[in-house]
């Protein structure tokens, strides 16, 4: 059975360069069997402020060929315009399975992707730090709340478990609260970690479950190789 590559980065601040961009794309198109995936955090904008015209940094990483990222909280926005302005221009998924629109705002965000790579089924979801929470006065404003990200993988992952050869959560919720996931919910093989900008030049075992994060600024990419049934490899390359 072949190995899927998951090559991965995260928390990029607007960082990423047409030169690292380009040996992104080269390791991704010289890699059989690959993905793309980032973990937020990526854009220029903050939490409050958007670009009325977007965000270029999402065309370069759709030239890149990214396949999914994780909604960061510097994705995020209360506001559906201001939503979809910040994300607007990706050409690939944005995961959030914790956030819900209020009002029946609509909601640019999918929930988990399934990508069918070499035979196997790699289903992705994302999961966001909460930024608008039920109990804060600011859901009174905001278009969208978000729930705890740890129940709402309790509630999802068996289901989406069932569906899939390998397993990804796609996180922008810190490296602390990764491994509470990894404790509290069973099944995910695999977690690639973004928001507290963590270096990890080998996976974080806990139980069954790797985690990985890959820096900052666009210093490095995470190059992750899985089979399921086999142990998984992962390594930090230097952009």
């Amino acid at each position: 059975m072949p190995a899927i590559t998951i090559f991965h980065t995260n928390d990029f601040h607007n960082k990423l360069t047409s030169e690292k961009a380009q040996k992104l794309k080269e390791l991704k198109q010289s890699t059989s069997n690959s993905l793309l995936l980032d973990c937020g955090d990526a854009i220029w904008a903050g939490n409050i402020y958007f670009r009325p015209n977007g965000e270029p940094i999402l065309k370069l990483m759709n030239d890149t060929g990214y396949d999914a990222m994780a909604m960061g909280n510097r994705e995020f926005h209360f506001l559906a315009t201001g939503l979809r302005k910040k994300i607007g221009w990706a050409e690939f998924p944005v995961l959030c399975a914790n956030i819900r629109p209020t009002n029946h705002a609509d909601l640019p965000v999918a929930s988990d992707v399934t990508f069918n790579i070499a035979g196997l089924k790699v289903v992705v979801f994302g999961l966001t730090v909460p930024m608008i929470t039920e109990r804060m006065l600011s859901r009174k404003v905001s278009s969208y709340v978000f729930d705890d990200p740890i129940e709402t993988a309790a509630r999802i992952v068996p289901e989406l478990r069932k569906r899939a050869d390998i397993l990804v959560a796609l996180t922008h919720i810190g490296l602390k609260a990764d491994r509470e996931l990894a404790e509290s919910v069973p099944g995910i093989d695999l977690i690639i970690s973004g928001h507290t900008h963590a270096v990890l030049e080998s996976p974080e075992m806990v139980g069954q479950t790797a985690i990985v994060q890959a820096g900052w600024f666009a210093r490095y990419v995470g190059k992750v190789e899985i089979t399921p049934g086999s142990p998984i490899y992962a390594e930090l390359i230097s952009l």
